[in-house]
């Protein structure tokens, strides 16, 4: 059986922060804002990971407040999403994202969050794909006051199921 999901995050860039996307920290002269780390990419591909298998987003299981989430790397979470998928029977296939910003240029870091991604994962990173898109100047993302992330992503099971007749 396979599953697919979808994730999507935006964060606001502020002056004072690390600018952390897919893992890596980007040389940047504003970080994206949240209670973790704010990466919008690593938190898209979570919400698409739990969403595949119906366990809501990433708000229900590392909740805003939580002294245990604020600041944490968003890997860590990442990894914590993907024990969870393992622990259900679930493995990820693949992952297709893109990232929606200005600036900085994703790019030349692209390869090395693939990396990064694929390990936390448990996968290949030839089976993470991470794009750049802009806004073409439009909107707050054209200003360069935020980025946005969507992943999509599928997911197989281990475990054998059997559909009833009822």
């Amino acid at each position: 059986m396979m599953r697919v999901g979808l994730g999507y995050d935006v964060h606001p860039l502020v002056v004072g922060v690390p600018c952390m996307i897919g893992g890596v920290n980007i040389p940047h002269e504003k970080g994206l804002q949240g209670y973790s780390d704010g990466d919008v990419l690593l938190h898209a591909i979570s919400d698409a990971l739990l969403g595949a298998i119906g366990g809501g987003d990433i708000g229900r299981h590392f909740k805003e407040g939580d002294p245990r989430w604020k600041g944490i790397s968003s890997l860590k979470l990442l990894e914590r999403v993907s024990m969870m998928l393992s622990e259900k029977g679930w493995r990820t296939i693949n992952c297709d994202c893109v990232v929606i910003a200005e600036a900085p240029k994703i790019f030349p870091y692209a390869e090395q969050m693939q990396k990064k991604i694929a390990r936390a994962l448990a996968t290949r990173p030839e089976d993470i794909n991470i794009k750049a898109s802009t806004h073409d100047r439009l909107g707050f993302i054209g200003r360069k006051e935020g980025i946005a992330a969507q992943a999509i992503c599928l997911l197989q099971s281990s475990m054998v199921e059997h559909v009833s007749d009822n």
